[in-house]
């Protein structure tokens, strides 16, 4: 069995490859520091193990792709970053969010935090830490999650027509194990953010807290990102949860409006 985003694509000479390093890129990517042992390269890549193994050793190679003396496990080499300078401009999304991101933390007192799609993925551009005393922060800046696993996630694939955000879940299917979901359980969180215009996650990634996340729509009206509060239980009781799903639906229509096209 391939990759979902792998079969999603079109035959080219030599894209296979290609394709399968990029795979195994978002996988580690998705590791951050602590990196990622190949095992689960293999399980969320559905390569197999000869040709994770070769693909990882060529990007070690190449600088781009470093392992662990002390844990065996495989991350993004520091050549990437340094790659990355070439391309230092933040996106207009970004750049309109952060004044709507701050007013709306200061409102809400909780941390909100700003996701994107990329590929099958969510990554994590953006973090507004609120006033109030005990504050959630379930997530850094940079993190990458398979799409349907965060509140934002499920967010996004709810604004996506039904057929579109079933395929995307069922690519990430083997992905969904190292975070304790399936996919029944996402389209079932998929369906109940699609009828409240929202997605309240009642227990969050971090024990004892809950989010929200609201959908952002790019400018041609495909769903791009998700604002999203993350709070201690106690912090979001049915009456306040209403509160802040207003205020998040009304912090991601406004950054709508402030996205140039």
């Amino acid at each position: 069995m391939t990759n979902g985003r792998l079969k999603a694509r079109g035959a080219r000479p030599g894209g296979q490859t290609i394709r399968r390093a990029v795979a195994v890129l978002r996988t580690l990517a998705i590791g951050g520091e602590r990196g990622v042992p190949m095992a689960e390269i293999v399980q969320a890549t559905s390569l197999t193990r000869p040709t994770v193994h070769r693909i990882v050793h060529v990007l070690i190679e190449e600088g781009i792709v470093e392992r662990s003396d002390r844990t065996g496990n495989y991350a993004i080499g520091r050549q990437v970053p340094e790659l990355a300078l070439a391309r230092p401009s933040r996106s207009p999304l970004l750049i309109a969010a952060e004044p709507h991101l701050a007013a709306a933390s200061a409102q809400l007192g909780d941390t909100l935090f700003l996701t994107v799609r990329t590929g099958l993925d969510t990554l994590c551009v953006a973090r507004r830490i609120g006033n109030y005393p005990i504050q959630v922060l379930s997530i850094e800046v940079g993190v990458r999650r398979p799409l349907g696993v965060s509140s934002a996630g499920v967010a996004i694939l709810a604004a996506m027509p039904s057929a579109e955000a079933r395929k995307i879940v069922l690519a990430n299917e083997t992905r969904f194990g190292a975070y304790r979901t399936d996919v029944a359980t996402v389209l079932g969180q998929i369906q109940l953010a699609r009828r409240r215009g929202y997605n309240l996650r009642d227990v969050g990634l971090v024990q004892g807290t809950k989010s929200l996340s609201a959908w952002i729509r790019a400018p041609d009206g495909q769903p791009t990102a998700a604002i999203t509060l993350s709070a201690i239980r106690n912090r979001l009781n049915p009456r306040r949860a209403i509160e802040v799903a207003d205020a998040l639906v009304a912090t991601a229509r406004a950054i709508e409006a402030a996205t140039p096209a």
